[in-house]
């Protein structure tokens, strides 16, 4: 397919990227800042994604650090049913206790089945209610093909995905920058201090081989066969590619690394915005604070071809009019719409960074009134 904005009706028809991914089932490429898809093959067709579920995994983990639920050094015990898990593992023992920070390298390196499902225990109380918590974000990501019957992707009946929506939870991880300093990583070391250190390498090899390459997640079972989410950056472009159905690991990297290869060669990404960035300021009518400010919440940019780059290319931000407290964290509140001349490339929306309560009537009236005490 040639290259789309996120957000369009359909992509126009191309046989000239067809056999980027060949012996792939499934497979998409992404700008992950963006979001424009620039090839996909069957991307929505619902799969099993093996281990590459881990990714909602990490992705709930991440979140919960970040909102201040949970902690790199907090203590996650390990359960009887945790370390009963089979297939990729770290060998928990029952009971045995692991930073969360020494839990995230068991799963982005080595996968471990056991260490997701204590990491899913230790947030959601059970991995069953962490599976509640996993599909309520898929919904909320817009992951339409998406069903998770379990934290780490052993077969299970009704357990699917599609390349697109593990390229939506690849990009929605991707916005948390700490966890390539995880998937990014090719070896390391669990238990270093003990008598029996446990050696980690990657099962990403591409982390490794390929330049720019820093994650995410690898997958496979007889059923899924292999799969990948690929991440890779450079200079100012980082790119998401999603194999699914792939016959072997040598064809699966090599597939990925062709995908990224056309991508790195072909396109470059504008920046408009950087994270933090001012963009702008909301009124809100009645509000205990008269107006928001507005800052980019993560970098807002657009990809373009090479040799393309930047021309005509202009921004405006569009508020809902009347914004009326109360606000919510989260609430949308308007969209930054990107233009080549008088063409919308993308929309990008904005949600408000924090809640505003109704002002008292006292406020009001002194913020209506304040200027008639106003000295010359």
């Amino acid at each position: 397919m040639v290259p789309t904005i996120a957000g369009a009706k359909e992509p126009a028809p191309s046989n000239s990227l067809t056999d980027m991914a060949a012996s792939a089932r499934s497979a998409i490429l992404m700008d992950a800042d963006s979001g424009t898809v620039i090839y996909e093959k069957n991307s929505n067709a619902s799969l099993p994604p093996a281990s590459i579920t881990k990714i909602m995994t990490m992705l709930l983990v991440m979140e919960a650090i970040d909102e201040g639920r949970l902690k790199l050094t907090d203590k996650v015990q390990t359960s009887e049913y945790a370390a009963s898990m089979g297939g990729s593992q770290i060998f928990l023992e029952p009971g045995e206790e692991m930073s969360v920070d020494e839990m995230l390298k068991g799963v982005a390196l080595a996968s471990g089945n056991d260490a997701s499902v204590a990491l899913a225990e230790k947030l959601g109380g059970s991995e069953q209610q962490f599976v509640v918590m996993m599909n309520e974000k898929a919904k909320q990501l817009g992951m339409k093909n998406t069903k998770f019957a379990n934290c780490n992707g052993l077969p299970a009946e009704g357990h699917v995905s599609s390349a697109h929506d593990i390229a939506l939870m690849s990009r929605e991880l991707l916005k948390y920058e700490g966890i390539t300093n995880y998937t990014g990583l090719y070896q390391d070391y669990l238990r270093k201090d003990s008598p029996k250190p446990f050696w980690l390498v990657n099962t990403n090899k591409l982390v490794r081989f390929y330049n720019g390459a820093d994650g995410l997640k690898t997958g496979f079972t007889s059923e899924a066969k292999f799969c990948l989410s690929a991440t890779a950056r450079r200079d100012n472009l980082r790119l998401i590619a999603v194999v699914m159905g792939e016959p072997n690991t040598k064809t699966r990297n090599a597939e990925v690394s062709h995908l990224f290869d056309y991508a790195f060669a072909q396109y470059t990404n504008v920046s408009i915005y950087k994270k933090g960035d001012p963009i702008g300021t909301l009124p809100v009518e009645k509000g205990k604070v008269a107006q928001i400010p507005l800052t980019a919440k993560r970098s807002y940019s657009v990809l373009l071809k090479k040799g393309d780059a930047g021309k005509g290319i202009r921004h405006e931000l569009v508020l809902n009019p009347s914004v009326k407290a109360p606000v919510e964290v989260g609430q949308p509140i308007g969209k930054l719409v990107i233009y080549r001349g008088t063409e919308v490339l993308t929309e990008f929306p904005v949600e408000s960074p924090l809640a505003v309560s109704r002002a008292g009537w006292w406020t009001l009236l002194r913020r209506t009134t304040g200027h008639l005490f106003l000295s010359d």
